[in-house]
């Protein structure tokens, strides 16, 4: 049986590779790749992949191996870039994730509707890497969760 990973879905910028280094618990250098990256916890879904709706199958069939997918929004750049309704396309639970919560805070309400729009129930978590905000929240929700 295959071991079921943290899926991580984000726009181009928003802090999803940082976020997959943090579930992962790898310190290392960034590094940007057009390809699924599967890690020790996650998989990285390149942003490219929603950019395109043609590529959303290819999502879809990756988020068989997921326990969890995580939709990321970036509070300082919050262009909706997903389709109405994308979360419904999944059968794991679906978590929100509002990044760099740190910035333009008047955005949060966008993200939150955003979110509401594509098909995300709550809880959402807010996430500031800088602030050292939101990531252990996150961690405990996923990891300890599955251990109940």
């Amino acid at each position: 049986m295959r071991k079921k990973r943290i899926m991580v879905i984000g726009p181009s910028r928003c802090g999803k590779t940082t976020l997959v280094n943090a579930l992962n618990n790898y310190d290392g250098p960034l590094k940007r790749t057009p390809d699924l990256i599967y890690g020790k916890n996650t998989i990285d879904v390149p942003s490219a992949y929603l950019e395109n709706s043609w590529m959303y199958k290819h999502i879809i069939a990756a988020a068989q191996d997921a326990s969890h997918v995580l939709i990321l929004v970036d509070q300082s750049n919050c262009n909706e870039i997903y389709s109405h309704g994308f979360a419904k396309s999944f059968r794991c639970p679906v978590i929100g994730v509002i990044t760099k919560c740190d910035l333009i805070p008047e955005n949060e309400e966008k993200c939150l509707r955003q979110l509401k729009n594509i098909g995300v129930s709550k809880p959402y978590f807010n996430i500031s890497f800088p602030m050292g905000t939101g990531i252990d929240a996150l961690k405990k929700y996923l990891f300890e969760k599955g251990e109940e």
